[in-house]
């Protein structure tokens, strides 16, 4: 369970609530919760509000279905804001748009593919450059330096291409792709870590990749 924590609520009894889908950072919308909606939705996970045109507690979804799965919770520094973390379950605007900030007529959903997750990958990843903790496999990685490490993306870029091959000749074929698809994003998965640990071995940050990206992109 999701820990309680410190909030000032203000004279009306209500604290304001920033809701932001986890997988990308997008903010989804703004409610109020008093301490009964707190309460509710750290013993739910599911995220309440205070309603304050009906004066009651409300459950984000209860006529809809369209709930927000409570992720994390947190408190700005004076403690008078929340910032809600969610997974949501389908549109969250009553006009059925993604986010409450997106304009009437907005698709319901926008291609979201979760990469700011990456962000967590890569605190963990400096996080073992800097304590060096013993029985770390990426410790081991940066220890043994650029060729270590630069051995085993040629190993992972390999493998990512054969299970690439591996599920072109399973489409062609016609014949089920579960398992061929499964094999394929774990390769991917294992290139992206060990370029990551590449740059944490180099001390390059990967802002500095996504900075080149944007230019490349740019007009």
């Amino acid at each position: 369970m999701t820990p309680a924590p410190a909030v000032v609520f203000g004279a009306d009894g209500l604290v304001p609530g920033v809701v932001q889908d986890v997988r990308d950072g997008r903010v989804l919308m703004v409610a109020y919760l008093d301490a009964e909606a707190l309460a509710a939705t750290l013993a739910t996970g599911e995220v309440h509000f205070h309603s304050r045109s009906r004066g009651r507690l409300w459950r984000k979804g209860e006529t809809s279905g369209n709930i927000l799965r409570l992720v994390e919770l947190t408190a700005d520094c004076d403690g008078d804001a929340l910032l809600i973390g969610v997974d949501p379950v389908g549109p969250t605007c009553h006009r059925g748009t993604r986010s409450c900030f997106d304009p009437a007529g907005a698709p319901s959903t926008r291609p979201t593919q979760g990469f700011a997750w990456l962000e967590t990958l890569w605190a963990t990843i400096a996080e073992r450059a800097t304590t060096r903790a013993e029985g770390s496999y990426t410790v081991r990685l940066l220890e043994g330096g650029v060729d270590t490490v630069g051995r085993k993306i040629t190993e992972e870029a390999t493998e990512v291409l054969i299970a690439a091959k591996d599920d072109a000749a399973l489409e062609v074929s016609g014949a089920d792709r579960t398992n061929s698809r499964i094999a394929l994003a774990g390769e991917a998965g294992d290139l992206v870590y060990h370029a990551l640990v590449l740059l944490a071995e180099r001390g390059l940050e990967p802002s500095a990749v996504i900075a080149t990206l944007r230019a490349r992109h740019a007009p």
